[in-house]
């Protein structure tokens, strides 16, 4: 009996272990293939925006007023 239950236990934690290995395998694969996806298409985004980038014709920034006041200037 004990050598029976020995040999189950010893089966089930084999089987256990396979089952695991191939999943993290499996797994392993299939998160080394997403990450190239996302790289290349990070890749193609960085490359479009700044081609576009170097297209877009810069913004002058708002001048402020000179010489004139403001309401936050003028005391009471």
């Amino acid at each position: 009996m004990a050598l029976s239950n020995f040999i189950m236990t010893v089966l089930g934690v084999g089987a256990v272990w396979m089952l695991v290995r191939t999943d993290l395998r499996q797994s392993s694969s299939t998160l080394s293939r997403n990450i190239r996806h996302v790289r290349s298409w990070l890749e193609k985004e960085a490359a479009a925006s700044s081609s576009e980038a170097g297209k877009l014709k810069p913004k002058e920034l708002d001048k402020p007023p000179t010489g004139e006041s403001t309401a936050k200037d003028e005391k009471p």
